[in-house]
């Protein structure tokens, strides 16, 4: 009767895993920080069906940039849920600045898949966490006139093209563009 049982769940084994990264990937942390966002995986089987009870190891490396897990080792097991997904979140980063993987492996029988999660660490996340000084915008919100002045420029490009397409050549459209880039105005709302 036993030999019956472990034949039927031998049977609902999946032949073979597949490991998707849902969240995590290219995420930078900044150094000595502890994660509040995670790396989540989602496990599925041949057919793309999500395998509930797959067991998943999250891997951090033993030197360089990386950290340990909550509960202080370098290596943290959990179980997918019916979803299929498993999560791991609350790692503690060290102070060494670069890029490294998190190595993950799934099991469920004699299954196996495996995959590396592209993390980075740092220093000048930390400096950018720390309050900007009076006056000074701060590195994260200066980019936004540079996606402004892409968009205006790229709206420009858009009406050359379209007046191209109605039959008109690029020469004879009628699009001014003026393009003045400078510095916000001295406001300094705080912290996001």
């Amino acid at each position: 009767m036993l030999g019956w049982a472990a034949a039927l769940c031998a049977a609902q084994d999946p032949a073979i895993l597949q490991i998707k990264i849902v969240e995590g990937e290219g995420a930078v942390y900044a150094g000595g920080s502890r994660s509040t966002r995670g790396v989540t995986v989602q496990v599925t089987d041949e057919t793309g069906k999500p395998v509930e009870g797959a067991t998943v190891s999250f891997r951090l490396p033993d030197a360089g940039a990386g950290g340990a897990f909550a509960s202080g080792s370098k290596t943290e097991i959990v179980t997918t849920r019916g979803d299929g997904r498993a999560a791991v979140w609350g790692m503690q980063w060290n102070r060494t600045e670069g890029s490294f993987e998190v190595r993950i492996t799934a099991v469920k029988g004699s299954a196996r898949a495996g995959t590396v999660c592209g993390l980075y660490l740092s220093n000048a996340a930390s400096a950018r966490d720390q309050a900007a000084p009076a006056g000074h915008a701060g590195p994260s919100r200066g980019h936004k006139w540079v996606w402004i002045a892409l968009a205006v420029v790229g709206g420009a490009g858009g009406a050359v093209a379209a007046a191209g397409l109605a039959g008109k050549s690029p020469s004879s459209a009628s699009a001014t563009v003026t393009l003045h880039i400078g510095g916000p105005t001295g406001v300094n709302l705080g912290r996001p």
